[in-house]
């Protein structure tokens, strides 16, 4: 039996034919997800516009919110073992991965936000205006679309689902089709918790089900994390509805920046771990590694030393250390740009292939003597692929902050050094969202997140997520009259 759409409280079978969601460690399907009908979209859409205006909701103190929130988040560590293991078997990050960054960073963004539900506060001007008061407030934007990728589907509708709610909007989830079932568990969780009718739907399906929320003319913000390419899709689709207020969390291509004085040792694990967790299958990632050619021989022996150590397998089994790819779709993608990289001149040093066992397994890839103008530098591969070039030392800090910037994206980037100089530098060229100086890229729910050019528009977690999800009204009193 397939899962559930949930629509104004209610859980109902999709109207159009379900599809399979498979497990990518056997390749096989194990579960069937409900698809919505055009129709139901709407209905979703319009119980989240009556929930809005509703006294169930709007009326609701602060505090009262604040504790929706908080209870959501104890159901969610309450049930934690049971939605590592859902994620593991949809997307196939291992189960560790699972538990610590995705479930536990699921719970803690929704108390993260919780805790903002009482603090999100207006302001005073001192207009030039006599006998005037002037203020503003924040007020929750409306109906929110929130579309989820299948890389990290429960941590990321966490971070756009609890800001969300604690604005006050109401909201229409619409997570990727090839990994839903742990949204489908988040919403019943929510639903357990006690937020009204209207307040939290849920609607599964296609790239069509996104397309329709994107050009919703009665949906008030999106908020979408994926690819570039559909970024552009739903800011047209934004464009010639609505104009709906937009959030984009788009494609990423991190350059990794290794100083001649970095300790090698941990800038090669902190690599490997910034470069294939989730197999790689992470939009910061780090993709491509700038050494100082002093340098450039150790660190490949030892990234590629490293790779080959690392043990692929299911996500279920524990000493899994990477993970399949999602699908086979993907496998096909990766392997396609690895083939590329060969065709141009790359050197693989290690991996390359797909792994010979059932699921959708790619080796871990290091490819050397890599040029700027190789496919596998400027196309996002998602997978677990790195590409290491090289730079001739400190005098070449301008152009090695220019051939780090020579992309489309600027979501992340880090910096390995024991120069604070040098890192403050480099930190400050290089255009992109966050720059990590010794260490992996891993979000945190206090500090904004978000890029630079095709990388997105605005950003989320952090106080940002608040003003991402709200309205400022000017309200202007004039006592005099």
């Amino acid at each position: 039996m397939a899962t559930k759409l949930y629509i104004d409280g209610d859980w109902i079978d999709g109207d159009s034919e379900p599809f399979d969601s498979y497990d990518p460690a056997e390749g096989r399907v194990f579960e069937q997800v409900s698809q919505a009908s055009s129709q139901q979209v709407d209905e979703a859409v319009a119980a989240a516009r009556a929930a809005f205006g509703s006294s169930a909701w709007r009326d609701l103190l602060p505090v009262q919110r604040a504790a929706l929130l908080f209870r959501l988040a104890d159901l969610i560590d309450q049930h934690a073992e049971e939605l590592a293991a859902l994620e593991t078997r949809d997307q196939g990050q291992p189960l560790e991965i699972s538990r610590t960054v995705s479930v536990r960073g699921a719970a803690e963004h929704f108390r993260y936000y919780a805790g903002w539900v009482t603090k999100i506060e207006g302001s005073t001007s001192p207009v030039s205006f006599p006998d005037t008061l002037h203020y503003t407030r924040k007020e929750p934007i409306g109906v929110n679309a929130l579309i989820t990728p299948w890389n990290f589907p429960l941590m990321i509708l966490a971070w756009k689902l609890a800001p969300a709610l604690a604005t006050g909007n109401t909201v229409v989830i619409k997570p990727s089709e090839v990994t839903s079932l742990s949204s489908v568990r988040l919403v019943e969780l929510a639903a357990q918790a006690g937020f009204p009718a209207g307040v939290v739907n849920l609607v599964t399906g296609g790239g069509e089900t996104g397309a329709l929320l994107s050009a919703h003319r009665d949906v008030d913000h999106l908020s979408y994390t994926g690819s570039t390419a559909v970024g552009k899709l739903i800011t047209k689709a934004s464009a010639e509805s609505n104009l709906k207020r937009l959030t984009l969390e788009l494609g990423g291509k991190a350059p990794s920046i290794i100083a001649a004085d970095a300790d090698i040792d941990a800038a090669v694990a902190g690599n490997l771990a910034g470069g294939l967790l989730n197999s790689g299958q992470v939009c910061a990632a780090y993709t491509r590694f700038y050494v100082d050619k002093r340098r450039e021989q150790e660190f490949v022996e030892k990234l590629a030393r490293g790779v080959s150590t690392m043990v692929l397998g299911a996500g279920l089994d524990p000493s899994s250390q990477l993970g399949p790819l999602v699908s086979e779709k993907h496998l096909n993608h990766v392997q396609r740009l690895v083939e590329v990289g060969r065709a141009e001149g790359a050197e693989l040093v290690t991996g390359g292939r797909v792994a010979d066992r059932e699921g959708y397994f790619f080796q871990p890839t290091v490819f050397a003597g890599v040029q700027d103008s190789m496919t596998v530098v400027h196309e996002e591969i998602f997978g677990p692929v790195l590409s290491v070039l090289s730079y001739d030392g400190p005098d070449e800090l301008e152009s090695l902050i220019a051939r780090a910037n020579d992309t489309e994206y600027g979501l992340a980037a880090t910096v390995w050094t024991k120069d604070i100089a040098t890192a403050q530098r480099l930190a400050n060229g290089i255009r992109a969202g966050a720059v990590f100086v010794n260490m992996p890229p891993i979000p945190d729910m206090a500090a904004p997140w978000g890029g630079y050019k095709a990388s997105g528009w605005g950003r989320e977690m952090g106080p940002q997520a608040i003003d991402a999800y709200t309205e400022t009204k000017a309200v202007w009193l004039n006592y005099g009259y």
